[in-house]
Formats: C-alpha cells, sequence, structure tokens
C-alpha cells in the first residue's frame, strides 16, 4: 500500500522527505559529536574516523525515537481524577476521568438510583435498565476527532462493567 500523499519520490521505499529530516539529524550529529570529541580524542583520523561512526549510528535511532515520540503526543489523552462537580459542570471534558472511573472501579455494585445520584441522568439508555451511556464530550484524538462516551452495563440492577468507547472521526 503506497501513501505517498505529496507525490514526491521514493527511493527504496521511502519518500525523499524521511532523507532529508535523516540528512538534517545526521548533520547535527555530526557537529556535535566532532565538537565532543575534539576534547577527548586528539588524535584527528580517530576522531574522524568515530566521528562518522556515531553520526551514522545514531542517526537513524535517534529518527526512530522522534518518530515515537511523534506518534505518542498525537495519541495522548490527558487525565484527571473523577470528580463530581467537573463532571456535571464540564460535559466536554469528562473524557479525562474515565480512566479514574474505571480504574477505581468507583461504579462497580452500584444500583442505577446511585449512578444516576453520582454521574447524573445518562445521555442514552434511561428507560433501558440493562444499560446507561454518558457523553463525555470530545478530544485527545490527535489528528482527527475522536468522541468519548462510559457506557455503564447492569445486571439485576447493579453495576457489572464500566467501558469508556471511543470513536474516531
Amino acid at each position: 500500500m503506497n501513501f505517498n500523499f505529496l507525490n514526491t519520490p521514493l527511493l527504496f521505499g521511502l519518500s525523499m522527505e524521511v532523507y532529508i529530516i535523516c540528512f538534517v539529524i545526521a548533520l547535527t550529529t555530526f557537529f556535535i559529536c566532532k565538537r565532543l570529541l575534539k576534547k577527548t580524542i586528539r588524535t584527528d583520523s580517530t576522531r574522524k574516523l568515530t566521528t562518522w561512526v556515531i553520526t551514522l549510528l545514531a542517526t537513524p535511532l535517534i529518527y526512530l525515537v522522534l518518530i515515537q515520540l511523534l506518534i505518542f503526543w498525537i495519541n495522548y489523552t490527558p487525565s484527571r481524577d473523577f470528580d463530581k462537580s467537573i463532571w456535571l459542570n464540564n460535559k466536554e471534558g469528562r473524557f479525562q476521568m474515565a480512566l479514574d472511573l474505571i480504574d477505581s472501579k468507583l461504579l462497580m455494585g452500584k444500583d442505577t438510583n446511585q449512578v444516576k445520584q453520582l454521574l447524573g441522568d445518562p445521555t442514552f439508555g434511561m428507560n433501558n435498565e440493562n444499560s446507561y451511556i454518558y457523553d463525555m464530550g470530545f478530544g485527545g484524538g490527535g489528528l482527527g476527532f475522536m468522541f468519548h462516551h462510559l457506557i455503564v452495563k447492569f445486571e439485576s440492577n447493579k453495576v457489572v462493567s464500566v467501558e469508556h468507547a471511543k470513536i474516531r472521526d
């Protein structure tokens, strides 16, 4: 599958942007190594060889680390502890409290009335006693939007599971 959006030529399966980024990383790495090794290695030929070896080995590693950091940054979703007043007053930021609600098992074993008292009326499923769905706003979707819902499932009028549903746009 070819994802060449900018219609740049491919060389060995990689677009030219990758080579340009690697060149910039290599250039920066080369000059930093050259400067640092100037103080520690006195022999000119040894210093040049060491600088080139470090540059050639470090460039792809630095590139991969930068790509991983970019992916982490794009997919990052902020998290905060559950606070009833924030939950009730800030519907768009509720998704930040979902992880705490699930991990703390705060809702587990509660009946429908206790859940409504804590979280308010559900967005969907009020007449359906088997599950409540709470709209938690949107955000944290990286390059697109991600809509968040909290799904609270009941059996015998008691909470048996709480799930965080994420829908990418």
